[in-house]
């Protein structure tokens, strides 16, 4: 694929002044290759941009290359009035045609140093323009395929280059970059050739070399790299701090249960339990038999036989201690009791004489003298 912004320049004279003017061919229309890094596009590896004839020959167009400054190498930005008379070696005439495919335009270099260049071998071309680029996919009438067009192509300027390259300011602004992308020609970087006015700059502690573009885009992968490391960075912290906050909940946990764990009677202190629960009922009907311990606790079952033995006076506004201490008063005195003595307690024990008919018989002893009388 023949990369079209650049031409040799050709029909070279020198005017009585020294000034060298030429006509030369800058443009044409057709496909142009670009690394897809050069026009937005990182993840292909070849874009086909295809330079329409009602673009490339579109009066705005054509119009833009007229009076435009000729520069000595495409310069590190745009040229305008700010750095023209630093950056300008010649001019560009107003005749600007069609010339075929190409766009043929009247040339006048008036630096000298950059006349002796250009008649020591350095005769190509380079056009510094910006346009839109178009995604869109279709085939030239041609039957060339392309993947983008492009628009609204507006010349800065035309640059005397060494080998023909588009270099560092023939750029399309499709909006990627604040001044669009250069040029680029994948088959000619595959052959290893350079570009114009390459920058050194430092990738991951690597120096290298390339262009205006290339630098923009390695500035931009750089800086995607970094915000993707911060977004891991802060991912791997949240997720840290959300580990945290389970490990901690985890412990709290462990500890509730060890806790609880230690507060679970083993079968031995729940015998004990069982049998000092028995032993207080057994000691509470001691003291009261009928007294009712059902669903009662511990400190119920001592009120309970208390009021049951003494009545409710005897536990009013009286503490828990003081209950205990009653109960276990009266649990003693139950102890001591005699289970004899309380069993005839209340009983009639006058003597009672069953004489089995005696009395009977002292009566008739007693009147058998009144039998004989008579």
């Amino acid at each position: 694929m023949q990369f079209i912004d650049a031409a040799p320049i050709a029909g070279t004279r020198r005017t009585a002044d020294g000034y060298l003017v030429a006509e030369v061919r800058t443009a044409r229309t057709g496909i142009q290759d670009y690394a897809g890094y050069e026009v937005g596009k990182p993840a292909m590896d070849r874009v086909r941009v295809y330079r329409p004839d009602d673009q490339v020959f579109a009066q705005d167009s054509m119009g833009s290359y007229a009076h435009k400054p000729v520069t000595n190498d495409h310069p590190a930005e745009m040229v305008t009035a700010d750095n023209w008379k630093k950056l300008a070696v010649g001019a560009i005439g107003d005749e600007v045609a069609r010339d075929g495919d190409y766009v043929r335009v009247p040339m006048i270099v008036m630096d000298k140093a950059v006349i002796d260049q250009i008649e020591g071998g350095k005769r190509e071309l380079s056009a510094g323009y910006v346009c839109d680029l178009k995604w869109e996919s279709g085939t030239t009438p041609q039957g060339e395929a392309y993947d983008a067009i492009q628009q609204n192509i507006r010349i800065n300027h035309v640059a005397v280059v060494d080998r023909g390259r588009a270099g560092s300011q023939a750029r399309i602004g499709d909006g990627a970059f604040s001044w669009g992308m250069r040029p680029g020609h994948v088959a000619d970087e595959k052959e290893g050739q350079m570009a114009d006015n390459l920058r050194k700059v430092m990738v991951d502690g690597l120096q290298v070399e390339t262009t205006d573009a290339g630098a923009a885009a390695i500035e931009k992968l750089t800086n995607d790299k970094a915000v993707a490391v911060k977004a891991l960075a802060d991912a791997e912290a949240k997720h840290a701090s959300a580990i945290a906050a389970k490990d901690a909940e985890l412990a709290q946990k462990d500890a509730t249960i060890d806790d609880l764990k230690g507060k679970v009677l083993d079968e031995k202190a729940l015998d004990a339990k069982v049998q000092a629960r028995a032993d207080l009922i057994a000691t509470a009907k001691t003291i009261a038999k009928d007294i009712k311990t059902d669903g009662l606790s511990d400190a119920d079952i001592r009120k309970a036989a208390v009021v049951a033995k003494l009545g409710d006076e005897a536990v009013k506004d009286k503490g828990e201690a003081y209950i205990d201490a009653r109960f276990d008063i009266l649990a003693e005195d139950a102890a001591k009791a005699d289970p004899f003595r309380d069993a005839m307690k209340g009983r009639d024990t006058t003597k009672q004489i069953n004489d089995n008919g005696q009395s009977a018989y002292e009566a008739r002893v007693a009147g058998a003298w009144k039998s004989k009388e008579a």
